[in-house]
């Protein structure tokens, strides 16, 4: 069974979003909004700290991984954005390097965007399923940096954070169980980080029924309702979606988890590993706790996961 060995993340500095308004290009009253309206305050953001050492700074805290490195027999990318450098520089091969992962198979997964990171865990675990070694490990890769405004800003839904999360994962370990996972792509006729007003009214229509229904799938797999689920950990884009969505979900708004999103942004596909680490450290999970991990993508993709911890 998927089994998630350790987590381990990196935030970079926290930048007030009222002193970045100049370079995301927000108005006044976007600012506001986003402020007041979206519950976001700051954003993991350092113009200086290159994609290889906020990675590398997200591995070197995984304690589970130090004298296993050789065990690592596969290394995965999630990306939302395809192309985040010219050839040949690759944070992810460097990172392969720096960290000795040397008998690491290495690549990336692209095209489910900010879904990304659950849909490589699950890849991870089906390929550890197969490997001979049951010792055999998979490190996962999430988040990344936001090199442009269009990377920086989703107009009328969040701002993006440069925090990652390393993910250890093992087929055969039982510490955070992987009981149900599902995951969906709806054409929203523009797969796009930035999206046309016909495509974002479309994306908007079928988001709550979409996402309620890869919810529905995963807590199905798991062979659990929502009433089983202890906390939910979402993708940090903004706050007021999910308490509006928390009442078609049938939890409280305290179930989700929405500490992160005024002090981290939309960190890509990093944000459920994130709120993971933060609620952990808070003593939000306790042992047999069952957590759902939600993330939607622009394009649109929509993942969800049910983890015992």
């Amino acid at each position: 069974m998927t089994s998630l060995i350790e987590v381990s993340t990196h935030w970079p500095t926290q930048v007030s979003i009222t002193d970045r308004q100049r370079a995301l290009g927000l108005t006044d009253t976007e600012l506001r909004r986003y402020g007041r309206g979206f519950g976001l305050s700051e954003i993991c953001w350092d113009e200086a700290e290159t994609e290889t050492e906020s990675l590398l700074a997200a591995v070197g805290k995984l304690t589970a991984l130090r004298g296993r490195e050789d065990k690592v027999r596969y290394l995965i990318r999630p990306r939302t954005q395809r192309f985040p450098s010219p050839y040949p520089l690759s944070a992810l091969h460097e990172v392969r390097r720096e960290s000795g992962l040397r008998h690491a198979k290495t690549f990336a997964l692209t095209e489910q965007a900010c879904a990304s990171g659950l849909v490589a865990v699950d890849v991870a675990g089906m390929l550890l399923a197969e490997d001979p070694d049951p010792e055999a490990l998979a490190l996962v890769l999430v988040g990344e940096k936001a090199y442009t405004q269009v990377a920086q800003v989703l107009p009328g839904m969040g701002i993006t954070g440069e925090g990652t999360a390393a993910v250890l994962v093992s087929a055969a370990d039982t510490r955070d169980r992987v009981l149900g996972f599902a995951t969906r792509t709806v054409s929203s006729g523009d797969p796009g980080l930035v999206m046309t007003e016909e495509a974002f009214a479309n994306f908007r229509a079928f988001y709550p029924d979409t996402l309620m229904a890869v919810i529905d799938e995963a807590l199905a797999a798991a062979g659990l309702g929502i009433g089983d689920i202890s906390l939910v950990l979402p993708h940090n884009v903004n706050r007021i979606a999910w308490v509006r969505f928390s009442d078609r979900l049938g939890v409280e708004v305290d179930q989700i988890f929405l500490d992160n999103i005024p002090q981290t942004g939309h960190c890509f596909g990093a944000d459920p590993f994130i709120n993971y680490v933060s609620a952990q450290a808070l003593g939000r999970l306790s042992p047999g706790d069952r957590y759902l991990m939600v993330s939607v993508g622009l394009g649109a993709s929509f993942a969800a996961m049910v983890v015992e911890h």
